[in-house]
This record gives C-alpha cells, structure tokens and sequence, in this order.
C-alpha cells in the first residue's frame, strides 16, 4: 500500500492520544503543597508548572472550573452579541447603544473602587505574606478595580492555557529547567550544557536573545519589539582591534556589569567547565566580532582576570557555534598571548579547559613552535627563549614538544615535522583568520 492509500484509510492512521495521556506522572507543580491536580484554566486534569496552578494562584481546582464556565459563558454572549452588531454595521459607524452601556458600565465600576485597603484586608494580606512568602501570588483584590481584576484573571488563564498547548507539543520542558534552542540573530542553535538563567525563561526550553546587547527574552514577538527599538549595533567599551570586517571589544565587567553577566550566561550554553556568571567586576571581557551592514555580529570571546597572580591571559574562552571550524577560536587565542606579549609577560589558559579548549590550545601551541622553529637561525634553542618571544608558558612549550616527540632528535624527525607545517602552510596560502599586531590600539589597564 503505498503513502496516499495510507492516509486515507482510518483504519491505518496513527491513533490520537487522549489529552491525559500526554502526561508525564513523574512530574510534579513546583508550588509546595501542592497535589499537581487541577488546572488554571479549568480544563485540564493536572498541571505541573506555576503557570497553571490554581494553589498559587489561591484558588482551588473546582473554583476554576467554576470560572472557567464563566468566561465561555461570557465569551458565547459577546460574540453573539458582536456578530449582530456586526450584521447591520457601517463603515465609521458611531458606537452602538450596546457598547456605550457597557463602557458606562466599566467607568462606574472603576470609580467604585476604594481607594484603600481596609484593616481587615491589611491583615489578611499580611497574613498571607508571613504564610506563603513567595510561594503563593500576593492577594489581589482591592488593588485595582473589579472588571480590571477580571481581565488580568483571564489574561492568566489565556496565556497558562498557551503554555499547556507548547509544553504537550514538546516546546517547552517544564521541570527540567534546561533552554535546548536559543534564536539569536539569524542562527537558531542548539544548547549543549545548563545555563543558569532565571527559572521563568528555563522552563520555557526556548529562549530569544538580543545579538547585540545579549538581553533575553520569552517570545519571538518581544524580541521584534526589542530589535524596533535596540540601539546597540556592537558591544560596549573600547574597541581595541579592527581589521578588515574583524574587531575586538574590551569590555570591563565593573562598568558593563548587565551586559557579562548576559554574555557569561550565553558561554554557558556550550561550555561545561564554567563557573563564572553574575561575579564579573573583576574581569575584562575581549569580545571579538564580524562586521556586516546590520551591526557587529559576536563571533566569540574570552575573559581575563584584571590582576592575576598566576599570570593567566585567559580565564574563559568561547567561539559561538555558528562560527566554529573557521579558525575564529586560533585568533581569540593569539590575540590573548599578544596582549600577554605588549604587557611583556608570559601567559597560559586557567584550568581545566574544556575539551575544545584543549584541542584549539593544543593545535596552536603546536603551530607556534613550528612556526619559531621554521625561522630560527641561530644554534641553540632553549624553552626560555621561546617563552620569551612567543609569551608561551614553558611548562605548555614542554608539553606540546612531548605530544610531539620533539624533545629527543631521532633519525631527522625534527626536520620532518617541521617540513611538513611549511608544505600545508604554502598549501594553506593567504588566509584572512590571522592576528595583526599592527592593528593593535591597546595599553594594559592600569593596576595589571
């Protein structure tokens, strides 16, 4: 039988699961003492986020099915109600007779409203602070008028019945508080690790972030709304490099303090030996960026402690997935040691690195040694020497000539190797992914 007789038959087609059945009982509503059972909106057997538990919100399960009978039934009139008005409407027609009572209606309930809490009412809210402190919503009533109370009632319901249609779509992962897909820019990336980002946009499982000024956000539409108005085309500080369509930013974790949190948070997706997040004020952030007609568009970065007393030139070390494989992560790093070169140190990465840390120092400490070795002239070379002129750490120059077997000479390997770089830098030609120290306008900051 082939796809179209498939699908027109009944007797072939994939049964629907029962709306309770997409549940997993495993799970549980966050909000203590709470059962899991009921709905906010009424119409489902069981919830398991804040969003939809009538606990938190100081209702019961019967209450709001009670409510939820209310809003159809209202919703039923109005639209009843409209679609008359709508059969004998005009075009530039003045209010109807209707819709003038009912505005009259709203602006008398408005001004009924007290203008304070009463005694009892003070008590009972304090009450149920001490109780549930921020477990529970804060009592709502009398804080603003009635019919407005209504409206934000059912805007919760509304938008707790939205989450329920994703989350049983498998748009959101409640309970398991891990973002799996970020938009940022054009990019849609997958997660690899858990950041921590609050717990209200986590459990969302999907989260829109501001390429430019890293502020993240639960939608698609607030982020358009952001983009409308975000006058950020670059990242802030000083841009201490630009060549060509490539520059880096210093960015101080004091004075930029929103912005690396935001950016160490990102990091986190994709890096798993990170600690860093909201401590950033005694960091300087090099953010390194790829230049279009839309803004500077965050090709990776790296952290560096302002006073060290290990002399590390780099304390956390990111290329963004999107621009992996394309020699963006060499550059960040020998742009670290040319810092570490004008400040007249010698520089290494702090430990542990990740796995892709390792393999790009790895590959870079291996290319800077041939590359030293290839246009040496002199006799002798000594690890100090080369520390010296590459700002390369001796204890990592050592454990790249072991990896390499280079630190006993045996029957010409040395010239092998070292032959072997020239061929596939010749092969390799111009390439563009390079650091030029020429395009340098940088100073160590004072107190480094």
């Amino acid at each position: 039988m082939n796809q179209k007789d498939s699908g027109s038959d009944p007797s072939h087609r994939p049964k629907r699961r029962r709306f309770h059945e997409s549940y997993n009982f495993n799970m549980k509503c966050p909000t203590p003492g709470c059962n899991s059972l009921g709905h906010l909106t009424g119409k489902h057997e069981r919830h398991f986020s804040i969003s939809g538990c009538p606990l938190y919100h100081n209702l019961s399960a019967d209450e709001c099915k009670v409510k939820a009978i209310e809003r159809e039934k209202q919703e039923e009139e109005r639209s009843q109600g409209q679609n008359e008005e709508n059969r004998h409407a005009t075009r530039h027609q003045a209010p109807t007779p209707r819709q003038v009572r009912y505005k009259e209606k709203v602006m008398e309930m408005r001004k009924r409203r007290d203008s304070g809490l009463t005694k009892d009412q003070k008590e009972k809210y304090m009450e149920h602070r001490q109780t549930h402190g921020t477990t529970r919503e804060p009592l709502l009533e009398n804080i603003t008028s009635d019919y407005d109370l209504e409206l934000f009632r059912k805007a919760q319901a509304r938008a707790a019945e939205d989450l329920e249609k994703l989350r049983l779509q498998g748009q959101i992962t409640e309970g398991s508080n891990m973002i799996k897909t970020i938009l940022f820019g054009r990019y849609e990336l997958d997660t690899w690790y858990h950041s921590p980002y609050p717990e209200e946009y986590a459990r969302l499982g999907r989260l829109y972030i501001c390429e430019f000024c890293l502020k993240y956000m639960k939608s698609q539409t607030i982020l358009r709304r952001h983009m409308a108005k975000c006058v950020w085309k670059h990242p802030p500080g000083d841009e201490v490099y630009r060549k060509g369509a490539i520059s880096v930013f210093e960015v101080d974790g004091k004075k930029n303090k929103i912005y690396c949190q935001n950016l160490c948070l990102l990091a986190k997706l994709f890096l798993d030996h990170k600690t860093l997040y909201y401590d950033v004020e005694p960091f300087l952030f090099y953010v390194m960026t790829e230049a279009d007609n839309t803004g500077c568009h965050l090709v990776g970065y790296f952290s560096k402690e302002k006073n060290s007393f290990l002399n590390y030139n780099v304390s956390c070390i990111l290329t963004m997935p999107q621009y992996m494989r394309q020699g963006y992560g060499k550059m960040l790093i020998d742009f670290s040691y040319l810092l570490s070169k004008v400040e007249e140190k010698v520089g290494s990465p702090e430990r542990p690195l990740s796995d892709l840390g390792l393999i790009s120092y790895r590959s870079y400490w291996k290319e800077v040694l041939l590359r030293y070795m290839c246009n040496f002239k002199g006799k002798e070379i000594s690890i100090k020497e080369i520390s010296q002129e590459t700002a390369v750490n001796p204890v990592d120059i050592v454990s790249t000539l072991q990896s390499l077997q280079m630190l006993k000479y045996w029957k010409g390997k040395h010239l092998d190797l070292i032959d072997e770089w020239k061929a596939k830098e010749t092969k390799r030609g111009n390439n563009n992914k390079t650091i030029d120290p020429s395009s340098l306008k940088w100073t160590p900051p004072k107190g480094t």
